[in-house]
């Protein structure tokens, strides 16, 4: 049996490893970044800076790339009323729909890597699937 440390690495690793290519393999017509920020938006609108805090990312980079989804009319940017010299980001029903789209083309890609396991390692997958996510609750 592998180390505590070890076995840490190791399904962190594949994590990452799963995400990456789930985003990037899938062929959404969504690039990863900017579905990363339709996905923030679904819980309601918010500003351009709190988006950049939410991705990590600096604000000028938000910016772009919020331009950007409102050029595909995608989201909306809209005075806020609580401070004037901000905006507010809102995800529009094309937005709504383009989250819908990257969800199915993701679930897709990952139905097809799951295609010809066996029974028994999809079930193993699903206790797995199960206790990284009580793993990651905690």
């Amino acid at each position: 049996m592998m180390s505590i440390e070890h076995l840490a690495n190791e399904v962190r690793m594949a994590c990452q490893q799963v995400s990456r290519r789930v985003r990037f393999e899938a062929g959404s017509q969504i690039p990863p970044h900017q579905a990363s920020v339709l996905f923030k938006l679904q819980d309601g609108p918010r500003t351009p800076g709190e988006l950049a805090d939410a991705e990590r990312i600096a604000p000028p980079s938000m910016t772009k790339t919020v331009s950007c989804l409102a050029e595909k009319g995608l989201v909306t940017r809209d005075d806020n009323p609580s401070d004037g010299r901000s905006k507010l980001v809102a995800l529009t029903d094309a937005g709504r729909a383009a989250i819908d789209e990257v969800v199915r083309v993701r679930d897709d890609w990952m139905v097809h890597k799951l295609e010809g396991l066996s029974e028994a390692e999809l079930d193993l997958l699903e206790r797995a699937t199960e206790l990284l996510n009580r793993v990651v609750a905690k």
